[in-house]
C-alpha cells in the first residue's frame, strides 16, 4: 500500500501535448489520433473518441491539429489538485468552433470561435480529485464511499478528462501544468448542485466554473444526488474536503431536498439541521477555510395565481437564521430562485427542468417531466444567480468572478431561445437520486 501511495506521489503534474500527425513542436509530446488512454503512458483519448488529424504545414505547433464529426474525450493521469490548461484553438487555413467541458460536464469554455487563419490561446483552472483519502505525508488513510453510480463517473478516477464540443472543435495543442495557489471552491450539497454526468440533467455546481478567472480559482464539486448532510459526512466526503484544503479556501453547503425527508437522515430545520450547519462551519473555520451558506433552490411547483409554492418548509428560513447567528456569508439561492421560476411563468419555466416528449432521446420511449432537477438552460439560469449574489453583495469572491460576466438580474432571465448548448454525447434517461 506505501508503495503505491508513493507512485502516486510522484506522478506527473505537468504536460505539454501537441495535437496532430505533423512534426512535435520542441518540449512536447506528439499527440495522432492512435494515442489512446492506457495506464504505461498515462494520456490519450478517451470514452471511444473517433477523430482525425489534419496537417497545414508550417509550423510545427499550430499548423495541425486534431478534429472530429462528433465530440471527442482526452484524458490525463493526474494526483489530486487544481491544474491550469492552455489549449491552441483553430486552423491556420479555416474556422473552428469549440466548447470546452471537463471531467463530468463541468463547463470551462463556450463557443470558442476563431476566424480563417486565426489560432486562439484559451485557458481555464480545473480540479482533479480520486476516492482516495490521504494524510498530510501523502498516505492512503480512508475512501469515499461511493455509490454504484458513480463508478462510471468521470470525476473520481484518477484522470483529467476533457471534452472537446461544439459544430467544430480544433485543438492544436493542450498544457497542463499544476497549480498550488488558486483558491478552491468547494461545493458540499446534492443532485441540485453536482456535476450531473449526462445529458439531459445539469446543475449549478457544473456551470460556475465558466464564470471565474482562470488561475485564482477552482470550482471542486464534491456534491452528489440523493445526498443529506448526514450521508454526505458519513460517506466521508466532507472528510475528503478537508484533506485537501488549505487557509483561504471556500466551502459552500447547500442541503435541504432530501434533509426534510422522514428517515434516518432526516434533519429537523431548527434544530438538528441548523445544529450541522454550525458543526461544518466551526470545522472549515478551524482549517482557515471561508464557509458560505446557499438556501436551496424551489420545485417548480406554481400555486393558480403563478406564485411559488413553498416546498422546502422552514429549512432555508434556518439556513438565514444560521448564517445571522454564526456571522457566515449566505447565498439565497432559495429567494433568487421564487423571482427566476416566477418570471418565466409555469410555462416557460418548464424548459429550465428535465421535461422532453418521449422519444427525445435514445431508448427514451416515456416523457420525462421532473420539477426537481435542472435541464442546462436551468442549471446556467441558477449558477448566474449565484455569481450575481456574489457580486451584489461584493463578498471577496467577486474577484474571482471575470470582468465579462454581464450583470444578472433573475426577474430578467436570458430567453430560452438564446441559450447555446452542443450536447455530450452521453445520455442517461434515468432520474438522479433525490426529489
Amino acid at each position: 500500500m506505501l508503495f503505491s501511495v508513493c507512485l502516486v506521489n510522484a506522478q506527473q503534474t505537468n504536460y505539454k501535448f501537441d495535437f496532430g500527425d505533423g512534426k512535435a513542436a520542441p518540449g512536447y509530446i506528439k499527440i495522432t489520433p492512435e494515442i489512446r488512454i492506457d495506464n504505461k503512458t498515462g494520456y490519450g483519448f478517451d470514452q471511444n473518441s473517433v477523430v482525425t488529424a489534419v496537417n497545414r504545414g508550417g509550423n510545427a505547433l499550430t499548423g495541425d491539429f486534431i478534429t472530429g464529426i462528433r465530440p471527442f474525450y482526452f484524458s490525463v493521469k493526474l494526483p489530486d489538485g487544481n491544474y491550469d490548461v492552455k489549449l491552441l484553438l483553430g486552423d491556420s487555413k479555416g474556422t473552428s468552433a469549440t466548447t470546452v467541458r471537463a471531467e463530468c460536464r463541468r463547463l470551462m469554455l463556450e463557443n470558442v470561435r476563431t476566424k480563417k487563419g486565426e489560432i486562439k490561446t484559451e485557458t481555464f483552472t480545473v480540479h482533479v480529485k480520486d476516492s482516495l483519502i490521504r494524510n498530510p505525508a501523502g498516505y492512503f488513510v480512508s475512501k469515499v464511499r461511493l455509490k454504484s453510480r458513480e463508478f462510471s463517473y468521470r470525476h473520481w478516477d484518477n484522470l483529467l478528462t476533457i471534452e472537446f464540443n461544439d459544430s467544430l472543435p480544433k485543438v492544436c495543442a493542450v498544457e497542463i501544468s499544476l497549480n498550488t495557489k488558486a483558491t478552491t471552491i468547494f461545493l458540499a450539497g446534492n443532485s441540485t448542485v453536482v456535476d450531473q454526468d449526462r445529458e439531459p440533467w445539469a446543475a449549478w455546481g457544473q456551470m460556475f466554473p465558466r464564470f471565474l478567472v482562470p488561475g485564482k480559482a477552482a470550482v471542486a464539486n464534491y456534491a452528489e444526488s440523493g445526498e443529506t448532510m448526514k450521508a454526505f459526512k458519513g460517506e466521508r466526503r466532507l472528510e475528503k474536503i478537508w484533506s485537501l484544503a488549505k487557509a483561504g479556501d471556500y466551502l459552500f453547503i447547500e442541503f435541504t431536498h432530501n434533509d426534510q425527508k422522514p428517515g434516518g437522515n432526516h434533519l429537523d430545520a431548527f434544530t438538528t439541521y441548523k445544529q450541522t450547519l454550525k458543526e461544518w462551519i466551526v470545522e472549515a473555520k478551524s482549517r482557515k477555510m471561508i464557509p458560505v451558506l446557499v438556501t436551496s433552490m424551489h420545485r417548480r411547483r406554481f400555486d393558480s395565481t403563478g406564485h411559488i409554492l413553498n416546498t422546502l418548509e422552514d429549512f432555508p428560513e434556518a439556513m438565514r437564521q444560521t448564517a445571522r447567528e454564526v456571522n457566515v456569508s449566505l447565498i439565497d439561492l432559495n429567494a433568487m430562485s421564487k423571482i427566476l421560476y416566477e418570471a418565466w411563468g409555469a410555462e416557460k419555466s418548464i424548459k429550465a427542468f428535465v421535461h422532453y416528449p418521449a422519444n427525445t432521446f435514445p431508448g427514451q420511449d416515456k416523457k420525462l417531466e421532473d420539477n426537481t432537477h435542472f435541464s442546462p438552460y436551468g442549471a446556467s439560469e441558477l449558477a448566474k444567480c449565484i455569481v450575481s449574489s456574489i457580486q451584489v453583495q461584493k463578498l471577496p469572491l467577486a474577484a474571482f468572478m471575470r470582468n465579462d460576466i454581464k450583470q444578472y438580474s433573475p426577474s430578467m432571465p436570458m430567453p430560452f431561445e438564446k441559450f447555446y448548448w452542443p450536447l455530450s454525447p452521453l445520455r442517461n434517461t434515468e432520474k438522479p437520486d433525490g426529489n
